[in-house]
């Protein structure tokens, strides 16, 4: 594991996350790196485009199979601020995405709840990068719109 690099692609993450607190989104962010190259980028839009399978996640996988030109990531890391959920967990699932690195876990929603995992069975999973960081920005959001 290489912790500096993980940390240097999560702050790409909290980029897209920060992002998406400014358009009054949930701050989750998402990048898709291959061969230490940032292919792709998504940020939460559920609000934005009025769409629940709007995921930071999900934006930047279509964005990535785009970039590639394939359906298939399994060359690529997916860096993200938040735990996938269970959607987008077995989406990353189809794509056969190499590796998951998240921030802040997800007690209540996250894929790690579900077994057998809905990861693919070659998908590394890396968690608590850059935790504090990401979870604050969450709950600093809910907590200022109340």
């Amino acid at each position: 594991m290489d912790t500096d690099r993980d940390e240097f692609y999560m702050r790409e993450a909290i980029r897209e996350a920060r992002t998406a607190a400014s358009e009054g989104e949930v701050p989750i962010g998402a990048v898709v790196v291959c061969r230490d190259r940032v292919i792709a980028r998504g940020h939460n839009l559920t609000e934005t485009l009025h769409d629940p399978t709007a995921h930071a996640e999900m934006i930047a996988l279509t964005a990535a199979t785009e970039a590639l030109g394939g359906k298939y990531l399994n060359s690529c890391t997916l860096y993200v601020t938040v735990e996938p959920c269970p959607m987008c967990a077995a989406a990353l699932n189809w794509a056969q995405i190499s590796a998951i690195v998240y921030g802040a876990q997800d007690p209540r929603r996250g894929f790690t709840l579900y077994s057998p995992s809905l990861l693919h069975p070659k998908t590394i999973v890396r968690s608590d990068v850059l935790s504090d960081e990401c979870s604050r920005m969450v709950t600093d959001f809910f907590k200022n719109q109340r």
